[in-house]
């Protein structure tokens, strides 16, 4: 459940911070000013490939640490997969609300990323195991 959770609320809220003001001054300046000295077109006011690398990142780290996950779970079990997908989804956090600059804000998506991919492993045991059989 926590992966359902930690995954749906990466995808929901990103797009919110990645509007924001603050976050765009502090990590993205130049789509910041971008931004502001748009017009009437809203669609290319965030063209940055730095911006899409940090979006993206996330995505890119799961879909890596799926395959690797897949072995870890085989070979290990679920517990020490999901134990790894903890270590991870909490360095993510960590490296995110420490973040100082862009790399460590694109480290910390990719240890999220690497988590749900972990994860991502386990949660549909785990599910299958909680349902009842009718």
């Amino acid at each position: 459940m926590l992966i359902v959770f930690s995954y749906l609320w990466f995808y929901m809220i990103l797009g919110g911070v990645t509007g924001m003001d603050m976050f765009l001054e502090k990590f993205f300046p130049e789509v910041y000013v971008k931004k502001h000295q748009a017009k009437a077109n809203n669609y290319c006011k965030f063209n940055s490939q730095l911006l899409q690398l940090f979006t993206s990142s996330l995505y890119l780290a799961a879909i890596v640490a799926c395959f690797i996950g897949s072995i870890c779970c085989k070979k290990r079990g679920r517990k020490p997969t999901m134990q790894i997908a903890s270590v991870f989804f909490l360095v993510g956090a960590i490296l995110n609300a420490a973040a100082l600059n862009i790399g460590m804000l694109i480290a910390g998506r990719l240890c999220l990323g690497a988590g749900i991919g972990f994860g991502n492993q386990v949660k549909f045991k785990h599910i299958y195991q909680a349902v009842p059989i009718i």
